[in-house]
């Protein structure tokens, strides 16, 4: 883990944070503070427009619906 003295911390501080991991911040060489990223929850993608409301669930088998109906129309043989 990486130590930098006050100063370095007030000028650097953007580039320490930018690298993502902790660090400790010293004041004559003495540890004072220990700077640690803080983790986001993982969030489960929103869903939009119909799919927003709980009671709409598409199927799985939704892609295929018609499939016989829409061959047929083409003169698709099976």
């Amino acid at each position: 883990m990486e130590t930098v003295n006050i100063h370095q911390a007030k000028t650097h501080l953007s580039k320490l944070i930018a690298k993502g991991e902790p660090f400790i911040i010293a004041k004559s060489g003495k540890p004072l503070y220990k700077a640690v990223p803080i983790e986001e929850p993982k969030r489960e993608p929103r869903k939009l427009g119909f799919l927003a409301h709980e009671k709409w669930t598409i199927p799985e088998d939704f892609d295929r619906w018609a499939e016989d109906e829409i061959a047929e129309m083409f003169g698709v043989k099976e």
